[in-house]
Order: C-alpha cells, then structure tokens, then sequence
C-alpha cells in the first residue's frame, strides 16, 4: 500500500498550520518547507478548506490557518478524503473493473478488512497527537522559533 502524494501532502500542510497556529500561513510557506510544488499545496489547500479543515484568507495580509482544533482533526477523516477518490484495486472500482475474478475471488473481502482497519487506526490520531511535543517536527517548521514555548527555546534553556 502507499499513500497518495496528495494524501501525504494533506498531513503535510495541516501539521504546518498546527504548528504555526498562532499565526496565518501561505502556502508558498508550505511547499517551501515541505519540498512540495506550490501548485500542489494550493490544489490540497483547497480540498482542505471546502471539507472545513482549513480557513482561508485573501489579500496581501492573508493567509491559510486551521478552521478547528488540531485535537478535533482525525487523520482517518483526512485519509480518506484524499484516498478514497483512487480505488485500492481494479475490483474496488464498479464501473472500470473488468477482472475476470470479481464474482469468485476472496482476496477482495480479506483487502476490505485490512483497508478498514488501516482506517481504523488512522481514526484514533488526531493532528494534535502528531505534533504535540514533538520538537522535531516544530524546529523544522515553525515559522517564528523564537516563539515562547517552542522547542528551540525550551531545549536551549533547559
């Protein structure tokens, strides 16, 4: 199994904003830092807002932020938003499954349960537990280090 670049590029960006919830981002900021394509992040910004993850702002002073909590964004509800669009296999897919096994194959109903239950774990993670404390991650994308709270400050103090 491999996620979609999209997918990946959703995490990407609301583990971004999380990070830098104090303040609006751009996705310029984003691809920058996540080594992705503006065009990209800008398509998967877009898909984020219309399912409310994300608040956008136009004009010069705007920006990207979270539209709620990161402790109220299941990565299962993201994944799916993103993966479910592709079909895991031709059998998943009603309309262009042209497999001669379809109506005899087991294996099927075996990738269905793996499928949920890869959800189901998925479901049980929210943004927040992604980025709560891990200063990894702040130091490579927060916007402003300096920030107090931030891990740079804490580690350098402590």
């Amino acid at each position: 199994m491999r996620l979609t670049t999209r997918t990946n590029l959703a995490a990407r960006t609301l583990m971004f904003c999380a990070v830098n919830d104090e303040q609006l981002v751009r996705t310029s900021d984003i691809a920058d830092r996540c080594n992705a394509s503006a065009n990209h992040v800008a398509r998967v910004v877009q898909q984020l807002q219309a399912e409310g993850y994300l608040e956008t702002l136009r004009g010069r002073t705007g920006g990207i932020r979270l539209a709620k909590p990161a402790n109220r964004i299941s990565i299962g509800a993201v994944f799916r938003i993103f993966e479910t669009e592709i079909p895991f296999a031709e059998c998943f897919d009603e309309v262009r499954n042209t497999c001669p096994l379809a109506s005899t194959c087991r294996l099927r109903s075996y990738v269905v349960r793996a499928l949920e239950a890869f959800y189901h774990e998925l479901d049980m993670v929210t943004l927040e537990d992604l980025v709560r404390g891990n200063c990894g991650l702040i130091d490579l994308l927060a916007m402003r280090p300096d920030l107090p709270g931030s891990c740079s400050v804490q580690s350098s103090s402590g």
